[in-house]
C-alpha cells in the first residue's frame, strides 16, 4: 500500500512539462442515444487553449504532426476524428495531410470569422472534411460557419438549461447535429436527450444509476464463479471445463476466441477441455476474461467493454515497469468497468471477486502501488495530463514506455472486441 507520505506527494507534485520528443494522445468518445460510437475527440498533450493563444501557429503545426505520427485510423479505427484546429491550421492547409473522409475539424474560439477562412472551409468541405464549432458561434458575424457545420459542440458546464434553450431555438434552421459536450452523469444524458441533442461526449455511460443491495443477475453468478477458479493458486481444469458448458453463449465466444489471432493456434480448437490443454492456463484465463467481460456487458454500450479491453491489456502489458504481476493486473483493469455493466455499486462487487485485498482496494479507488497503472490510465482517459505524470514520477513510470503500451492496447482491444461481439 501507498504510505500517507506518498499520498501526500500524489496531491502535492506539479505536472512535469513534457520534452519536445513527447508525444501523448488521448481519445474521448462521442456516443449516439443508444451508445454506439459515432466518432472521438482526441486530445493532444499540451496544445491547451492558452498555447493556441500564446502561438497559434506553433500549436496548429504540432497538433497536425501529432495526429499523422499517431495515425487517426490507428486512433479511432474508421471512426470519425474531431480534431482542434486553428486558423493557420486551415488557411494554410496543413490539414491537408489527413484523411478527409474521417477528419472533423473543429474550430476553436480564437479563430476569427474572415472571409478568408470561410472561403477556406467551403474548399475544405468540398474535398471530404466536416466541420465542427463550439457553442461560441452563435455570436454576431459567425452565420457563415454555422451554415458550414457539420456539428455544434455545446458544453454542459457552461450553459444551463436556458442558455441551452436559447441556443436550441436559433438553431431551428441549421443543419449542423449538436453535441453535448461534458455529459458526466445520467441525469445530464436524459436531459440533453429531452432537449434534442443528437451526439453526446463525456463518461455518462460509465457512471449509470448504480442500484444498491442489489444481488449480481443470477445469469452472471457463473461468470462470477469462473473468474473465481481461474485466479486460484491451483486451477482445476475439469471444475472450469463443467462450469464454462453450463453456458452456451460463453463457450461459443470462448472457443471464438481460441481460434482467433489472438491466440495464433495453427490447429481448430474445438472442445473447451481442447482450449484448455492447448491454450494453458495463462492464455485462458485471459481469453475467458474477455468472454465473461462480454457477457457481463451485454445489455451496456459497447463502448464500454472496449474501454475494459483497453484498460485490462494496458495494465497487463505496463504491470513489469511497476513491479506488478501482469495476470492480476490484466483482471484488475477489466473488472474496473463491472459497476458500469451490472449497474451494482464496486463495494457490493468485491466481496464476490477473487482479489488480494491491494486489488480490491485498487478498485476501490485506493492509490497504492497496485493501482497505479489504472489511475495513469483513468487520468490519461481525461487528458488529465497533470495527474498522469504525478503517477510517473512517484512510481518511477516511463511515459513513452506507456503510451506504447497505450497504443497496443488499442489494437489489441479492438481486435478482440470485433471477435466477442
Amino acid at each position: 500500500m501507498t504510505t500517507q507520505a506518498d499520498g501526500a506527494k500524489l496531491c502535492a507534485i506539479g505536472a512535469e512539462e513534457p520534452g519536445e520528443s513527447s508525444r501523448t494522445v488521448a481519445r474521448q468518445p462521442i456516443l449516439d442515444r443508444l451508445g454506439r460510437v459515432h466518432g472521438y475527440n482526441l486530445l493532444f498533450r499540451g496544445h491547451s487553449p492558452v498555447l493556441i493563444q500564446a502561438d497559434r501557429d506553433q500549436a496548429a503545426r504540432a497538433i497536425i504532426d501529432d495526429a499523422v505520427v499517431f495515425g487517426l485510423e490507428q486512433l479511432t479505427h474508421g471512426a470519425p476524428a474531431f480534431l482542434s484546429c486553428t486558423e493557420e491550421s486551415l488557411n494554410e492547409r496543413l490539414v491537408d495531410v489527413l484523411p478527409a473522409g474521417m477528419t472533423v475539424l473543429h474550430l476553436h474560439k480564437s479563430v476569427r470569422h474572415s472571409t478568408e477562412l470561410i472561403s477556406v472551409c467551403h474548399l475544405l468541405k468540398s474535398s471530404g472534411f466536416r466541420i465542427s464549432l463550439g457553442s461560441y458561434c452563435w455570436e454576431p458575424g459567425y452565420e457563415p460557419l454555422v451554415a458550414l457545420a457539420d456539428y455544434i459542440k455545446v458544453d454542459f458546464t457552461q450553459l444551463d438549461a436556458t442558455a441551452r434553450h436559447f441556443l436550441q431555438r436559433n438553431a431551428g434552421g441549421v443543419t449542423a447535429a449538436l453535441i453535448a459536450d461534458k455529459v458526466e452523469t445520467q441525469a445530464d444524458f436524459k436531459q440533453a436527450c429531452f432537449e434534442g441533442f443528437a451526439f453526446f461526449q463525456g463518461y455518462f455511460f460509465c457512471h449509470p444509476e448504480l442500484i444498491k443491495n442489489r444481488k449480481i443477475p443470477a445469469n452472471h453468478i457463473s461468470h462470477i464463479k469462473i473468474l473465481e477458479l481461474l485466479n486460484r493458486e491451483t486451477v482445476d481444469l475439469h471444475e472450469i471445463g463443467k462450469w464454462v458448458k453450463q453456458d452456451t453463449s460463453l463457450t461459443y465466444r470462448l472457443l471464438r476466441l481460441v481460434n482467433s489471432s489472438i491466440c495464433a493456434m495453427r490447429q481448430e480448437v474445438l472442445s473447451i477441455e481442447s482450449a484448455l490443454m492447448v491454450v494453458g492456463v495463462e492464455m485462458f484465463r485471459r481469453i475467458a476474461t474477455l468472454a465473461i467481460a462480454s457477457e457481463l456487458n451485454s445489455n451496456r454500450s459497447a463502448e464500454i467493454l472496449r474501454m475494459a479491453f483497453v484498460r485490462g491489456r494496458f495494465c497487463e502489458l505496463s504491470a513489469p515497469e511497476g513491479g506488478l504481476y501482469p495476470t492480476e493486473q490484466y483482471l484488475m483493469g477489466m473488472l474496473s468497468l463491472i459497476p458500469a455493466m451490472l449497474c451494482i455499486p464496486m463495494d457490493e462487487l468485491t466481496p464476490g471477486l477473487p482479489l488480494r485485498d491491494e486489488i480490491c482496494n485498487a478498485l476501490h479507488g485506493a492509490s497504492n502501488r497496485e493501482r497505479c497503472m489504472l489511475q495513469w490510465l483513468e487520468a490519461h482517459e481525461r487528458g488529465d495530463w497533470a495527474t498522469c505524470d504525478t503517477v510517473c514520477q512517484i512510481y518511477g513510470l516511463k511515459r513513452d514506455h506507456l503510451m506504447q503500451n497505450y497504443a497496443e492496447a488499442l489494437k489489441w482491444a479492438e481486435a478482440a472486441l470485433h471477435i466477442v461481439i
